[in-house]
């Protein structure tokens, strides 16, 4: 019974301050991808040819910086950020310095998707807001993201996700976090149990990420 109670204890004190970390690091990285990518894919969708805002220059240069940024694999990226990690949070280390490269890496998809969201609008819907008056900024927020919704939604938890995914492999580079402690532990000194714990951890949050982001798509679809 002492055996087992000092090796929950121990449990307790490994796993719990690197789910700690992991949920801090998808949540802010997951916050600020999130209003970035709609904020770029918006700017994406109304500068195209015939949008509301076209201006093909724009659209063309922030198309090539998005797919720039899709293109790097996640791990050389974090290191390529370092510098950027270390001007923001004044640390390359720890999983606060980790929400930077997190942010960069899922952004750009996050732009990608909106656009295509923003992409399956009936065009006639956005002409009769035109035609009634409705200024730039009142088709954006009235018109578009409205209409969108429930895929915008879909977007958001498989950009949670696939963060929760980035966020294990940051572990693995001093980013904390359950990544961390299953490289630490599970695998440099042959721990299994706390490689499974942390495997097993991580399936929940995706599980739990992918209920609630599917029934607000349920909840929200108007189609």
């Amino acid at each position: 019974m002492n055996i087992n109670s000092e090796y929950l204890m121990q449990l307790k004190k490994i796993v719990l301050p690197s789910l700690n970390e992991t949920l801090y690091m998808v949540f802010f990285s997951s916050l600020f991808s999130v209003l970035l990518g709609i904020i770029i894919g918006v700017v994406l969708y109304i500068t195209e040819k015939d949008g509301i805002l076209e201006n093909i220059f724009i659209n063309r240069v922030l198309g090539v910086i998005i797919n720039i940024g899709r293109s790097i694999p996640f791990v050389i990226l974090m290191i390529a950020v370092f510098p950027l990690s270390k001007f923001i949070v004044g640390t390359v280390l720890g999983s606060k310095a980790a929400i930077v490269p997190l942010t960069v890496a899922a952004t750009p998809f996050v732009a990608r998707m909106i656009e295509s969201c923003l992409k399956e609008i009936d065009k006639g819907v956005v002409e009769a807001s035109i035609s009634m008056g409705a200024s730039e900024w009142q088709i954006i927020y009235k018109v578009l993201i409205p209409e969108s919704i429930s895929s915008i939604i879909s977007t958001i938890t498989t950009t949670i996700i696939s963060i929760i995914g980035y966020s294990a492999m940051a572990g693995t580079i001093g980013g904390g976090g359950l990544g961390s402690i299953a490289i630490t532990y599970g695998y440099q000194r042959y721990r299994d149990d706390i490689l499974i714990i942390s495997v097993v951890l991580m399936v929940i949050l995706v599980q739990i990420v992918q209920t609630i982001g599917n029934i607000l798509c349920k909840r929200l679809n108007k189609k």
